[in-house]
């Protein structure tokens, strides 16, 4: 199968009439920022390395979606699945993940800088090393994460659920 442009994304995109399916492609390394893609299927979809800053996941799913090194900065992931996503060493400062399922997924040394993780499950994530300042995490449910030298400066953990966290020193 031939790689996708940017521009052939943005022509399926405008004749849509609901989420796409990129389900299994590989989306490495490509500029996607600012495009609409929410109720897109993207499970085990390749888009490490992309530049998705400002787009939108809405609702989308992303079971087991390779996002390693992606710029995600601002963009919006909110009610979205990304169980056992893969976003480690990822660029996600001021990202809306409200209500998103990340369960058992892999965040380590991801910028978090300011993001919003209101809601989110974040059961069993991996979250090593990751820079989580100013995030916002109320009510999130962070049940057997591991939180070993992550940065929690400043973080909002109203009524979050720590229960069984691994080594957070």
């Amino acid at each position: 199968m031939a790689e996708l442009t940017r521009v052939e994304i943005i022509k399926l995109i405008a004749i849509a009439t609901e989420g796409l399916n990129f389900e299994g492609v590989d989306l490495s390394d490509i500029d996607l920022r600012g495009l609409n893609l929410g109720e897109g299927i993207f499970n085990n979809t390749n888009l490490s390395g992309s530049n998705l800053c400002k787009s939108c996941f809405l609702e989308a799913k992303l079971y087991q979606a390779n996002l390693s090194k992606a710029d995600l900065t601002k963009a919006d992931f909110c009610y979205s699945s990304l169980e056992e996503a893969n976003l480690s060493d990822a660029t996600l400062k001021a990202t809306h993940f409200l209500g998103a399922n990340l369960q058992s997924a892999d965040l380590s040394g991801a910028d978090l800088t300011g993001v919003d993780l209101r809601d989110a499950n974040l059961t069993y994530a991996n979250l090593k090393g990751a820079n989580l300042t100013n995030a916002f995490l109320a009510n999130a449910n962070l049940e057997g994460a591991d939180l070993s030298d992550a940065n929690f400066t400043g973080a909002d953990f109203k009524s979050t659920n720590l229960t069984g966290l691994i080594d957070c020193d």
